[in-house]
């Protein structure tokens, strides 16, 4: 967990909003955004403002930054242990939300025939697609690419014609990652 998403949990633990934040702290609302969202780092006097306008200590925050987990594993063995939906696909995260703050990644199991389209509201970002088991269809703007067992491909994110499907006859198991 890093310090942004720790004030953002607490802030929003007060029922705060940004705008309120903003208001007990003298601090700009969009500044507050962008340490909430690990876009900017805060000083030590403007934390301790944040924590006072919170009610909150800033041992315990610090306690909390410094045991933060820092390595995530998710062995091949529990690959067989995702349920798909009916949507045909299910996405197992390498690491919680709080943790994503500049890359995003997953290992995606896509069922024969289903499809993905490209993720929504993420500009200028890139990906990177491995093929662990089965075959893969990578529509990427005019470009169509095959992908098998082993292939990789890392690509700039493609807004209005982005799609992956699985081509194959069994599932299609794919380690993604992407910046956010």
């Amino acid at each position: 967990m890093n310090l942004g998403n720790i004030l953002r949990s607490r802030r929003k633990e007060k029922g705060l909003t940004l705008k309120e934040l903003s208001t007990k702290t003298n601090l700009s609302e969009g500044f507050l955004s962008q340490v909430e969202n690990n876009v900017k780092s805060m000083s030590i006097p403007n934390l301790m403002k944040v924590c006072d306008a919170l009610d909150a200590e800033i041992d315990p925050i610090f306690n909390e930054l410094k045991n933060r987990q820092s390595l995530f594993v998710f062995p091949k063995k529990d690959w067989g242990d995702i349920d798909i939906p009916h949507t045909g696909f299910a996405t197992k995260r390498l690491s919680p939300p709080e943790s994503r703050s500049v890359i995003d990644s997953a290992v995606i199991i896509l069922e024969p025939g289903k499809s993905i389209p490209v993720r929504k509201n993420i500009k200028n970002s890139q990906e990177v697609i491995s093929v662990l088991q089965g075959r893969l269809e990578l529509i990427h703007a005019d470009e169509t690419i095959t992908l098998t067992e082993g292939d990789s491909v890392h690509f700039w994110t493609e807004m209005k014609d982005q799609s992956i499907t699985n081509t194959g006859a069994t599932n299609t198991i794919i380690i993604w990652v992407g910046t956010l």
